[in-house]
């Protein structure tokens, strides 16, 4: 009986019989399966230390219904003092009972344990498609963080691979588990603003670019070969990998080795929520046009139903997203909604309007899903669809003119250029 199974039947026993233990105690709280009983906690690996990571961390160790089983990082000096934290905290938790962390360089033997339900990927975004697999192969669930993916082809291979061995997958683009994203897009799907006509885009800032940043000494606690992994080889520099702390902001976002820079890191949220609004999840935009050839002046989307998505120009201040439609505007950012006509954002919802994946709560929504075995709010697909739609910016950036895109079968249309800038170069062993 595979886990999946085990699952399934254990619920229906719950559920008939109330035979499962309630609660899980002590040490064994380590060692049952999160499978076992609904009550048992998810046993999580964690592989990327830094900024990002350690509040994951911090969240996840103080979480009843999780454990942290071990952590990765090809940094030894930023693991060691994120293991100290974590056992720090179960020792008081737990007190004798508690099990050190486990700590390790190489992701692959973290994901050889069968004592590990599910991952957590921060890593640089050039790691996600690779590791996101090889963790699915394992049958481990995974929490992603965004950007999903490097190209749109490593994107499509994970949906496949996470529905070839039907793992759970969320990727990090919290935004979804935002009352205020959610009711804005609500408001969108049921019509409240009339037809969509533009949607402006704050936040995004310029693609990355080529590194040519000098080499220097690689630190003997680093293992560099590693950090780079899929990315093309090059010599070490601290700006890519600080060394000492991980609260030292690292900077390869700014390199398209490693990240798609400003397009992929807050385009990852903001484009996440147009496409929601435009009901466009499994979708995407058919033209994208560049500043110099656009009636904007910005980088413009346009969609099959005739919306425009515009890079910039969101008003008021506040707004991450201004969604102007033939009857109304909603203008929405973390922590700010506002909507024209202002009686809009006290609309009360009938059974027949469209209601909207509910999630107060990303990390929440994800270890209920693993439970559940049902889909996150962000799932593959989504996260997939929205990356696309980051890279598609930037293929427009790079070639400088205006593109046709095929959503429905994921390539340019009678563009064999741009084609290709779809897929990045990966170093073997590493290629997806």
């Amino acid at each position: 009986m595979n886990r999946r199974d085990f699952l399934r039947n254990s619920a229906m026993a719950a559920a008939g019989a109330a035979v499962l233990p309630n609660m899980v105690h002590g040490a064994e709280a380590w060692d049952v399966k999160a499978t076992e009983t609904t009550h048992a906690p998810i046993r999580m690996g964690v592989i990327g230390i830094g900024i990002q990571c350690i509040g994951h961390i911090r969240h996840l160790m103080h979480r009843s219904d999780a454990r942290i089983m071990a952590l990765c990082d090809v940094e030894s000096i930023r693991l060691n003092r994120a293991k100290d934290i974590v056992n720090e905290a179960y020792k008081q938790r737990f007190g004798k009972e508690a099990r050190p962390v486990d700590t390790y360089e190489d992701f692959r033997e973290m994901l050889k344990r069968t004592d590990i339900d599910a991952v957590l990927i921060a890593t640089p975004t050039h790691w996600h498609a690779c590791m996101s697999i090889m963790a699915a192969r394992t049958g481990k669930d995974i929490y992603c963080e965004k950007p999903m993916t490097l190209s749109i082809h490593e994107g499509r291979a994970m949906v496949d691979a996470m529905k070839r061995y039907n793992v759970i997958f969320q990727n990090g683009s919290q935004q979804r588990s935002d009352a205020k994203f959610r009711l804005a897009c609500e408001l969108v799907r049921n019509g409240r603003i009339g037809k969509v006509k533009e949607i402006f885009i704050n936040n995004v800032a310029d693609p990355s670019g080529p590194c040519y940043l000098p080499s220097e000494p690689i630190p003997p606690t680093i293992n560099w070969d590693l950090w780079l992994g899929p990315a093309p080889w090059r010599g070490y520099n601290k700006i890519l990998c600080p060394f000492d702390n991980w609260a030292t902001f690292p900077n390869w976002r700014r390199y398209s080795d490693y990240d798609g820079g400003g397009m992929t890191d807050w385009g990852a949220h903001h484009f996440d929520i147009a496409q929601w609004a435009l009901g466009m999840d499994d979708s995407g935009p058919v033209t994208i046009i560049p500043p110099r050839e656009s009636e904007y002046n910005r980088l413009t989307y346009v969609y099959a139903n005739g919306a425009k998505m515009i890079r910039g120009g969101a008003k008021p201040g506040e707004a991450g997203l201004e969604i102007i439609g033939e009857k109304g505007r909603i203008c929405v950012n973390r922590g700010y909604l506002m909507t024209e006509p202002d009686d809009l954002i006290r609309t009360k919802w009938g059974a027949n309007d469209i209601h909207l994946y509910e999630s107060n709560s990303h990390w929440n929504n994800f270890f209920d899903c693993v439970r559940e075995r049902r889909q996150c709010i962000c799932n593959p697909e989504v996260g997939h669809r929205s990356s696309t739609v980051c890279h598609l910016g930037i293929i427009c950036y790079r070639l400088d003119r205006t593109l046709n895109w095929d959503p429905v079968n994921e390539h340019f249309v009678n563009d064999p250029e741009a084609d290709r800038l779809m897929t990045k170069p990966s170093r073997a062993p590493w290629i997806v």
